[in-house]
């Protein structure tokens, strides 16, 4: 039996292979880049991976934020596919805003983790460096740590909300909401 051709773009009712890699690429991306910013913050000078543990905090959340520019102009590009149609106008509504904040929220953290180091080069994994920016702000780095650390909490909050909706939908409306972003091609 010959399987279908692999579909990269959006068709109507599925989401293409790229649009399903670079979602749950960013899912699983954003949930281990909190567990590491939640270790890291309690490590102590003298511990091993006190420069380690940034750096990679640091590399993949760079790697992250190309990864969400990319998204958003595969958005623009890959389709949009048809409305449920069991979906009522307040889900629809409510699933458009959430895809809003999640957006917002997500460049948010990722912008005011950049600021957190606002007098060195950020080195991508050695890869390649990113230019910090001091902004003339006095305190830059503590105020964007702080922004960092309550949007992380709730980047992940919305996060979750967001896969107890897609939960919701396949459980309990069985509708095919979470295939759409699920089933293999």
């Amino acid at each position: 039996m010959i399987r279908n051709k692999l579909l990269w773009k959006n068709s109507q009712h599925q989401y293409g292979v790229v649009s399903k890699a670079l979602h749950w690429l960013s899912a699983l991306t954003v949930f281990g880049l909190f567990g590491l910013g939640y270790w890291m913050v309690g490590l102590n000078y003298y511990s091993e991976w006190y420069q380690l543990a940034p750096h990679w905090h640091e590399s993949i959340g760079i790697l992250l934020f190309i990864a969400t520019l990319l998204r958003l102009f595969w958005r623009k590009t890959a389709g949009k596919l048809e409305v449920i149609s069991s979906h009522s106008g307040l889900e629809r509504k409510a699933s458009s805003v959430m895809t809003v904040i999640l957006y917002i929220v997500l460049l948010s953290v990722m912008i005011s983790g950049y600021l957190i180091t606002s007098d060195k080069a950020i080195a991508v994994f050695d890869w390649f460096n990113v230019t910090p920016l001091a902004l003339s702000i006095a305190n830059q780095e503590d105020i964007a740590g702080a922004i960092h650390y309550y949007l992380a909490y709730g980047l992940i909050c919305f996060a979750i909300l967001h896969a107890l909706a897609a939960l919701k939908h396949h459980f309990i409306d069985k509708d095919v909401t979470l295939k759409r972003m699920t089933k293999l091609n």
